[in-house]
C-alpha cells in the first residue's frame, strides 16, 4: 500500500477551513482517507479505528451524494438543515451530524497518537504513545471489551523509525520535516468542530 503524503495531508486540511469557523466536508473527507490509509498501514492493531473511520466516511459519502440542495457540503450547513429539520434525534434517520461527531472523536486520537510519536527519538518504541492517546480520547466511548483489545494490541506497536518506515516508506525524512505543519493544520480543523458542537450543545449526541 502506497505511504502517507504528511504535506499533502496538511495542504488538504488547511484546503477544508471556511471563513472563520466553518469546515468544507469534501476535503474533510479527502483528508479522512488519507488518516484510513494510516490506520490500515498501521495493521491490525488499528483497526478498530480504521474500521470505524470507513463505515462514518460511508455514511457521510452517501448523504452527499444524495443532496441535490449543498445540505451537507460544509459542517455548518449540514448541522444547521438536520436541526431545523427536526433530524438530529430521529431514530430512522442516519444523522451526518452525529456521524461527523464520531470521526471527530477518531481524529482526536489520531492527532494525539502522533502528537506523540513526533516527540519520541527514532529508537524509542510508541505503544506507551499509542495507549495513552487512546486513553485520552476514544477509550471514554468503548466498551470495556473494545477498550481492553485495544490496549492489548497498542503493545505490538514499533519503534518510532518502524512506524515511520511502514507509514511514509519512501521519504522518512520529509514526513518527519511535514508532520508538525500537518499537525498544525488538523488542530485547526479539531478545534473549529469541536467548538461548533460544543456552542450548540451537540457533544452528546447519541
Amino acid at each position: 500500500m502506497e505511504g502517507i503524503d504528511m504535506r499533502y495531508l496538511g495542504n488538504v486540511f488547511n484546503s477544508s477551513l471556511i471563513g472563520e469557523d466553518d469546515v468544507d466536508l469534501n476535503y474533510y473527507l479527502q483528508a479522512y482517507e488519507e488518516l484510513y490509509k494510516l490506520c490500515s498501514l498501521l495493521g491490525t492493531i488499528f483497526g478498530f479505528v480504521g474500521s470505524e473511520i470507513s463505515s462514518k466516511m460511508d455514511v457521510l459519502k452517501k448523504l452527499k451524494r444524495s443532496d441535490t440542495e449543498d445540505h451537507f457540503s460544509t459542517m455548518k450547513t449540514m448541522i444547521f438543515y438536520e436541526q431545523n429539520a427536526n433530524l438530529l434525534y430521529d431514530s430512522q434517520y442516519t444523522s451526518g451530524s452525529r456521524t461527523l461527531l464520531r470521526l471527530h472523536r477518531g481524529l482526536a486520537f489520531i492527532s494525539m497518537f502522533l502528537a506523540k510519536v513526533h516527540r519520541l527519538e527514532m529508537h524509542e518504541g510508541t505503544s506507551e504513545a499509542g495507549k495513552q492517546a487512546y486513553e485520552a480520547t476514544l477509550a471514554q466511548y468503548h466498551t470495556w471489551f473494545v477498550r481492553t483489545g485495544a490496549n492489548i494490541a497498542m503493545y505490538a506497536l514499533p519503534t518510532k523509525e518502524a512506524l515511520l518506515n511502514r507509514v511514509c516508506p519512501e521519504n522518512i525524512d520529509q514526513c518527519v520535516t511535514s508532520l508538525p505543519s500537518m499537525l498544525d493544520a488538523l488542530q485547526v480543523v479539531y478545534d473549529r468542530v469541536q467548538t461548533f458542537y460544543e456552542d450548540n450543545n451537540l457533544l452528546g449526541l447519541p
